[in-house]
């Protein structure tokens, strides 16, 4: 409001901004009719105007402008404030007011516009910079905002304003047609996953055909064994009614116990039971091997003639010893618990096996025991027989296969001494009537069995059952074997065997039988 011959001005509280902006001449006195009154007024006001020249030209007080409350006529206009922006209106006239209002107008803009990128800055930060970045190359430590380089909240002042910006990327950006590729690739790769899969899921169904096939096949060789035990098929054999403890300790000396695997093997000579033999060595550690000084590992490793030394191997027959009045009740214990396997073959193909085996090259221990008292008995020689074997066998003289059948047959070879377990009937080494085997395994199916047996044993891990020897004596040769044995001694060497015969499912050999 502007009155009186003189200038008198009242400003409003109300308009800060605009006093802030008033220019005011640099160096020029505010006019005032009245200078009377007003004299001291007129040179304090001469005096901060001078210092206006010098870099405060605008005052504006603090929080709110003050205007001199008594404003009286010859009186200038006072404005007393402090600083505003440090000093940035200093000018005159109406040129640096408008320059003052434009930089005004800037700061302002500027801050309105950094808090709207404040405010705003979630729906900023998920617009992708980069958008030829391939993903999959995205750090895994990186949040929803991966490619934004974050400041410590400690490194900002209260003050200051933080521009979080773009990250450099550090992956080149991937050409067109090496994307293309890269797809085709994952593709291909995909579907060779896919079909490995197939494959992998295929081979297991195979083996778990497989191993319900072998699980049914076992319970039948169960079945069958408990059948004949127990007298359905009306077949008669020494020992089939007798119970465990019935048994004489020196029929038991072929069930080897091994405590730290819980296993009972009942090994059946010429029924890959050196093979056998050598798995229960490494299972049990019982032998050192020379070059290492420490236990056999491998049973390949395991030297074959060793094995067969009984004092490697712990049987039922030496727990009385060992026991003494407690080794009934200890076997009956470890029959209740342990898992108990043996391996069986065609009768007469063992039979074969163990004549080529002993008497078809020579064979210091079992000539004298057993050759020479079948050239004796059955030979046509009259004369003495040579000493060793490699003498008979130079000379030309040693057993044929029909003295051996002889030999079997004759009443009072067993009235000397017990069948040799080479051809003791397996229903006699092991107790099939007695003992309840877990598994019974064949010859004929060794590889198979043997996988099997070892996965239920929780052994497969440690050992692989030897590849060795094969089954070297095949069933085809049974019908050259015994045609120059008289059909009357091939069914009396039957009834011999016919236990094994039908306790393992072995079919009666009626081409040999009725020839």
């Amino acid at each position: 409001m502007v009155s009186g011959k003189g200038v008198t001005t009242e400003i409003s509280r109300e308009f800060p901004l605009f006093l802030a902006c008033r220019p005011l001449r640099s160096g020029v006195p505010t006019r005032s009719h009245h200078r009377t009154d007003g004299q001291r007024g007129g040179h304090r006001g001469d005096k901060e105007l001078r210092d206006g020249q010098h870099g405060a030209g605008l005052q504006v007080a603090a929080g709110m402008q003050e205007v001199s409350p008594s404003v009286t006529d010859g009186h200038h206009v006072e404005i007393t404030a402090s600083r505003f922006f440090n000093n940035q209106c200093s000018g005159s006239g109406i040129i640096m007011g408008t320059w003052c209002g434009l930089r005004v107008a800037f700061i302002v803009g500027s801050l309105f516009m950094i808090l709207l990128i404040i405010v705003y800055w979630d729906d900023v930060g998920g617009f992708s910079l980069y958008p030829l970045q391939d993903p999959r190359r995205v750090p895994p430590d990186s949040d929803s905002r991966p490619w934004t380089t974050r400041v410590p909240s400690s490194a900002v002042q209260p003050s200051s304003v933080v521009f979080v910006l773009p990250a450099p990327s550090s992956t080149p950006l991937i050409p067109k047609q090496k994307t293309i590729t890269a797809v085709k690739n994952h593709i291909e790769e995909d579907g060779k996953e896919k079909k490995e899969r197939k494959a992998e899921t295929m081979e297991e169904e195979q083996k778990e055909k497989t191993l319900n096939i072998n699980n049914r096949g076992q319970e039948e060789r169960k079945q069958r064994i408990m059948d004949v035990c127990s007298g359905k098929d009306i077949l008669e054999f020494p020992g089939r009614a007798r119970t465990f403890d019935q048994i004489p300790n020196r029929e038991l000396d072929h069930l080897i116990v091994d405590d730290t695997h819980q296993i009972i093997y009942c090994y059946v000579p010429k029924v890959a039971c050196t093979n056998w033999k050598r798995v229960m060595v490494v299972l049990s550690q019982s032998l050192i091997s020379p070059s290492s000084g420490k236990p056999y590992t491998d049973p390949e490793a395991v030297p074959p003639d060793l094995v067969h030394n009984s004092s490697l191997h712990l049987t039922f027959a030496k727990f009385w010893r060992h026991y003494g009045s407690l080794s009934r009740h200890l076997m009956a214990l470890k029959l209740q618990r342990y898992t108990k396997f043996l391996f069986v073959r065609d009768p007469f193909v063992r039979l074969i096996s163990a004549f080529r085996n002993k008497f078809g090259k020579p064979n210091e221990d079992f000539y004298r025991q057993f050759g020479s008292v079948m050239l004796h008995r059955y030979g046509n020689g009259s004369g003495s027989l040579p000493e060793t074997a490699a003498e008979a066998f130079a000379a030309g003289v040693k057993p044929t296969f029909q003295q051996f059948i002889t030999y079997l047959l004759d009443p009072e070879t067993e009235k000397e001494s017990i069948f040799n377990e080479h051809w003791r009937q397996v229903y006699r080494l092991c107790h099939p009537c007695q003992v309840k085997y877990d598994f019974i395994g064949r010859l004929e199916t060794l590889e198979t069995d043997a996988e099997n047996l070892l996965k239920i044993l929780e052994v497969d891990h440690l050992l692989h059952f030897p590849s060795g020897a094969r089954n070297q004596t095949a069933a085809s040769w049974e019908r050259d074997w015994f045609a120059q044995i008289p059909v009357t001694m091939r069914r009396e060497l039957y009834k011999l065997y016919e236990p094994d015969f039908e306790l393992f499912g072995y079919p009666k050999p009626d081409s040999v039988l009725h020839q």
